[in-house]
């Protein structure tokens, strides 16, 4: 996913902040709160600047919210796609991916679900980038889980006549119900053997 959030260049003496680190910070609070919830105020002070000086490396809120939405997603990507691809098992490599999952989910003192799910769906239609942003997450994970299908499909593993793209759908719709699941408190040992139904099934 492109970062379709330019941050303002400033001239003159260097930033005196870690970028990611303030995002970081950014992004637990609004995984927390909810984009909704966090005033200007809270952020500047999760980040640990002023607001003037948020406003210049940043921009505003919703374009803070997006570039956290942004580093979680590159931050997480690379993890999921790993344990994705790391065995030549279909089975066994989506177990792999729905446990890294789970791990980045129940993280943590308090178990959060997924940035992502929790925390944009509920801004998606007041504000039009982050939808955007959502959209684009959706597409990016789809496509990845229907590319392993598809691998699993040339191996001779899983049937060719079946649509893997439809596949790939549901396959996140899990994923997307493991995320709110964790926030709802359920437990990790019932997540797993909601994922071991699934796949027994697809698999």
């Amino acid at each position: 996913m492109q970062n379709s959030t330019k941050i303002p260049a400033r001239r003159g003496r260097p930033r005196q902040f870690d970028r990611d680190q303030a995002l970081s910070a950014a992004m637990q609070l609004f995984w927390e709160k909810g984009f909704a919830a966090v005033s200007l105020d809270e952020l500047a002070g999760a980040m640990n600047m002023n607001r003037p000086s948020l406003y210049n490396a940043f921009g505003n809120k919703e374009a803070v919210y997006r570039q956290a939405l942004q580093l979680f997603v590159a931050q997480i990507s690379s993890r999921l796609e790993e344990a994705l691809f790391s065995g030549h098992d279909l089975k066994v490599s989506l177990q792999r991916f729905y446990a890294a999952a789970l791990d980045i989910y129940l993280s943590g003192e308090r178990s959060l679900g997924c940035f992502v799910t929790c925390t944009s769906p509920a801004e998606a239609l007041l504000f039009p980038a982050i939808q955007e942003e959502l959209q684009d997450v959706i597409v990016q994970v789809d496509a990845v889980l229907e590319r392993r299908l598809r691998l699993a499909q040339s191996a001779g593993q899983w049937p060719a006549e079946r649509s893997a793209g439809a596949a790939a759908v549901v396959l996140h719709s899990l994923l997307q119900s493991l995320a709110l699941r964790v926030r709802a408190g359920e437990e990790r040992a019932t997540l797993e053997a909601m994922v071991g139904m699934v796949l027994d099934t697809l698999c």
